[in-house]
């Protein structure tokens, strides 16, 4: 049976683009589904995709992330592709996107904008914040990704709805990033480019707001898949801080053997117990959480021999 495959766009006044981007992806998928799922526009946005032929719904909490959840939680469907609806991420490459995933290769797949192949249009500040971001999730997760922050991407019936998502805001990608790769979900990135946004329409992002966001999801994330990683390095940060001023205390002891400096003797003894009560709790976390990674992929087991004889 052929797989019924979603169109998922988010869009907040985008009148000047959506209709382009809806009739762009009907061309290259004319038996999907394309949903608009609006975002309190105040233009003509509603009105423009109807008329363009996209199924529209609505999401009153503010927030792309609140978007995506709605979208994952209401559309049915065998295979998902998510694109934004400002016209600057191309239709063609859909079929490039949606291929591993219809092989059963990919759980999930990214379009890269940021890869030797890609062409794109970047803001320096966008794609320094976007650099800045990878390597951190590239160093803690020992991973070699290219874009965390595309807004372009494929994924399978399994991973939408079993995919946890809590954040509101533009910090989505980032969770869906950070998620998969701890959820232990298959990734791919392929290679496309980003066109400029049309005279006219401008982009949502808040530099500074939006990039506090995501640093702020990463380290949540971080602190929640990686509890070792996030209490280990607070732990070892605060053991070396209380060297400072141990080492003093312990040079002034053995040159006079007094301790004169009392304040930082116990300044010293407070920040190395507080690192090593932290490694603890990283540990100890870090047990709980692998436990329920465990489970987890027990369940996901059970799940999927159970589609299996139903199928059957």
């Amino acid at each position: 049976m052929k797989p019924k495959i979603a169109i998922l766009i988010p869009c907040y006044n985008e009148e000047l683009t959506v209709a382009q981007v809806v009739r762009d992806f009907r061309q290259e998928l004319p038996d999907a589904d394309i949903y608009v799922f609006d975002n309190n526009s105040s233009d003509r946005t509603v009105e423009i995709a109807r008329a363009a032929g996209a199924r529209v719904a609505f999401e009153h909490r503010q927030g792309k992330g609140y978007v995506v959840q709605a979208m994952f939680r209401d559309v049915e469907a065998d295979i998902y592709v998510m694109v934004d609806g400002d016209n600057t991420y191309p239709a063609a490459e859909v079929h490039k996107l949606i291929a591993p995933v219809l092989a059963g290769e990919a759980d999930v797949v990214v379009g890269s904008r940021l890869t030797n192949q890609s062409q794109s249009e970047f803001r320096a500040l966008n794609r320094l914040g976007n650099r800045f971001f990878l390597g951190t999730i590239n160093l803690i997760f020992k991973v070699k990704l290219s874009d965390i922050l595309s807004g372009y991407r494929a994924f399978n019936r399994k991973f939408v709805k079993n995919i946890p998502l809590f954040g509101g805001g533009f910090e989505t990608e980032t969770e869906l990033t950070i998620k998969t790769l701890a959820r232990g979900y298959r990734v791919i990135e392929l290679p496309i480019d980003l066109r400029a946004r049309p005279e006219g329409s401008f982009s949502k992002i808040r530099i500074m707001q939006d990039g506090f966001l995501i640093l702020n999801s990463i380290l949540t994330l971080l602190r929640d898949y990686k509890p070792l990683t996030f209490f280990g390095s607070i732990g070892l940060l605060l053991i070396l801080l209380g060297l400072i001023p141990g080492t003093v205390v312990i040079v002034d002891f053995v040159k006079t053997g007094l301790v004169p400096r009392l304040p930082s003797a116990v300044l010293a003894v407070g920040l190395v117990l507080s690192g090593l009560l932290s490694i603890v709790v990283g540990l100890v976390l870090h047990t709980i959480a692998r436990r329920f990674q465990e489970l987890d992929y027990q369940l996901k087991i059970l799940a999927s021999e159970s589609g299996r004889r139903e199928d059957g």
